[in-house]
């Protein structure tokens, strides 16, 4: 079995960081997924693919494989680059504004 770790990154719809604090160790798929050519719908028989467990630390997955004899690869995280602006949509509307406010 073949899987990996990682630390999931923020989702792209929002500016919080929930769910990134955590390390995952997810399953790769042994097998390709087929289509049934009936409803058209995706399966696949390999259900350790759809495995994926979650730990507070990287030191705690690595061993969980190691003791599990799963063949896992670490991902690190790539850094957050911090150029968010001090102050952001509110200044447009702010009452010491440098110039003119018009539609």
């Amino acid at each position: 079995m073949r899987a990996r770790i990682y630390q999931p990154a923020k989702t792209a719809m929002s500016s919080g960081t929930a769910k990134t604090k955590s390390w995952v160790l997810e399953h790769v798929a042994e097998t390709a997924r087929e289509v049934d050519p009936l409803m058209g719908w995706t399966s696949s028989a390999d259900t350790q693919a759809q495995v994926r467990l979650a730990f507070d630390t990287k030191q705690a997955a690595i061993d969980y494989a190691a003791q599990h004899g799963i063949d896992a690869t670490v991902q690190d995280p790539k850094p957050r680059k911090m150029n968010i602006r001090p102050s952001g949509y509110a200044e447009n509307f702010a009452t010491n504004r440098r110039g003119a406010w018009t539609h």
